[in-house]
């Protein structure tokens, strides 16, 4: 039996993990105001409005804007990673995506937030 020293067991399985989790998250979600939009076809904006005067679908709609955040991160490293050769080109490209994702999450709270 040979010892074999593997870099990075299961980081693959994670990710495949994370992608899936994330995108069971964001169904949900959409599936979920798609079903307020059917419901409430009449209601107009005061509708919308008085459903995100809750505080528990802003808690919602922030948790599925990081699983979009963290769903979009996975997949566009993976493509940095598969494409870009270069390291240096590789680890600006990974910062550059990491600055637009964390402002995206900054934006976020400050929309559902109205921080």
């Amino acid at each position: 039996m040979v010892n074999r020293h593997v870099i990075g067991a299961h980081y693959g399985l994670r990710d495949w993990l994370v992608q899936r989790v994330t995108a069971v998250i964001m169904l949900v979600y959409t599936l979920g105001i798609v079903l307020f939009l059917l419901a409430a076809h009449n209601q107009g904006f005061d509708g919308w409005k008085a459903l995100f005067a809750c505080t528990w679908v802003k808690v919602l709609t922030q948790v599925t804007a990081f699983a979009l955040l963290w769903h979009a991160w996975v997949g566009v490293r993976d493509i940095w990673m598969d494409y870009i050769q270069s390291a240096g080109l590789r680890l600006t490209m990974h910062v550059l995506t990491l600055l637009w994702l964390v402002g995206s999450l900054v934006y976020s709270v400050k929309v559902v937030w109205g921080a």
